[in-house]
């Protein structure tokens, strides 16, 4: 949060804000596009290089990062929203069994999380035809606070269980790195059609997006395709005919659950989608898709572990009793650490060279601004020109022949792709 001296309100009159500890360490640009987002990167530029954007009553430029407790004078906001061109829609008022309805959602709630038994049926996030999701009911989860919880991750709109809303921006970001280094654990509870013939198994089958689609639908595709890998681990059988499984997902491809169930043979009951015609079963048995985000466990900001169980929904609860199992079963022990498969290995070392190469340019560029900014009074040229007749010092540790700017060594083999996140 940014607190605010003065009248918040009043955009036509110079502002203070003072940064407060969610916002500290990130850059100037960056906290205009959390906290004023109609203000263009433009704008800053403008009001930066006139002098009129000022971080403890010092000249500012949008890429200075931010300190806890510093104060930032913000001009006036006339006609900024004219400049943007954007328009700003104002959400919708939620009723009071709106706000009922999302507060009886929560499981867990501490000051830098929420945990939510998301139901099927109710989307994550809006879109075109979807007016009734997640995102839209988050004005009732603020509690304590001034502003909205932020969604870390998502669950299809037909799978029920464990969703994480961060508090802060901080705990946002924190959340966000366990969910792309893979240290979070999240286990589904699915009822499938079918028994597979090994009880402890890897799915390992790279997804794609379906062609012809549209996008909404992916495939097996073991050339083109992403690295797809689930753990699965049978908990019950009901004869030949469905069985109650444990789910484990090592990425976080699009609807990665449900095409590697039915690309095996065994789709999840209700899944028509992937399933076809097959995934229903007879008699009693819900339609309802019956996967279940049953658990989450994952690193909290404070150091101790967030782990949290979701209720299972009616209809999953029905056909476990319809099929003999007892849900008190179902919670089997979850290991400690996942083992990375080869290509996830390739990607994570890929990651952390991007990551040396972007910060050995960060150091190059803050010891040419040095050289330029030091003038005749350090003894070097100005204009950051190298003196004549002398070869630049080197680094210190730095060996001859080495690649610049973080580019692999001749011979040896490039890393292959990473794949993005998908919760």
């Amino acid at each position: 949060m940014t607190k605010a001296k003065g009248n918040p309100a009043d955009a036509g009159a110079v502002r203070q804000f003072t940064v407060q500890a969610d916002d500290d360490g990130i850059r100037l640009d960056r906290w205009f596009k959390r906290h004023m987002p109609d203000v263009t990167f433009a704008v800053v530029s403008r009001w930066a290089r006139t002098g009129q954007l000022r971080v403890d009553g010092a000249r500012a430029t949008p890429g200075d990062r931010l300190t806890e407790g510093q104060v930032l004078r913000v001009p006036p906001l006339e006609a900024v929203a004219v400049q943007s061109g954007r328009k700003t829609i104002a959400r919708k008022p939620l009723t009071e069994d709106q706000m009922d309805f999302a507060e009886k959602l929560v499981i867990h709630r501490d000051a830098h999380a929420l945990v939510i038994n998301k139901p099927p049926g109710l989307a994550t996030q809006g879109g075109t035809k979807t007016h009734e999701h997640v995102d839209g009911l988050l004005d009732a989860l603020m509690f304590e606070r001034d502003d909205r919880p932020r969604l870390v991750h998502r669950l299809d709109k037909d799978t029920s269980g464990a969703l994480l809303l961060a508090r802060s921006a901080r705990s946002a970001a924190h959340f966000a790195k366990s969910f792309s280094s893979r240290t979070a654990r999240k286990v589904y509870w699915a009822i499938v059609v079918g028994v597979p013939n090994i009880n402890d198994g890897m799915i390992d089958l790279p997804l794609a997006k379906q062609p012809g689609s549209g996008g909404e639908k992916m495939h097996v595709d073991e050339e083109n395709g992403m690295p797809a890998r689930t753990r699965y681990r049978v908990i019950e059988r009901a004869g030949n005919r469905a069985a109650w499984v444990e789910l484990q997902p090592h990425t976080g491809r699009t609807h990665q659950l449900r095409v590697h169930l039915a690309a095996i043979g065994f789709p999840i009951v209700g899944d028509g989608k992937y399933g076809g015609k097959d995934a229903f079963l007879s008699g009693s048995i819900s339609r309802k898709m019956h996967l279940h985000a049953r658990r989450l466990r994952i690193d909290h900001p404070d150091g101790s572990p967030l782990d949290v169980i979701a209720d299972l929904p009616h209809h999953f609860a029905e056909t476990l009793a319809s099929l003999g199992f007892e849900e008190s079963e179902g919670d089997l022990p979850l290991e400690d650490k996942v083992q990375p498969s080869g290509g996830e290995k390739k990607a994570m070392e890929k990651r952390a060279s991007t990551a040396h190469a972007k910060d050995m340019r960060k150091a190059r560029r803050g010891e040419r601004r040095g050289r330029s900014g030091g003038g005749a009074s350090g003894g070097k040229p100005p204009s950051g020109k190298r003196a004549s007749g002398k070869a630049p010092a080197a680094k210190p540790g730095a060996a001859k022949g080495k690649p610049a700017r973080g580019k692999p060594a001749a011979g040896k083999p490039r890393t292959g792709p990473g794949g993005p996140r998908r919760g």
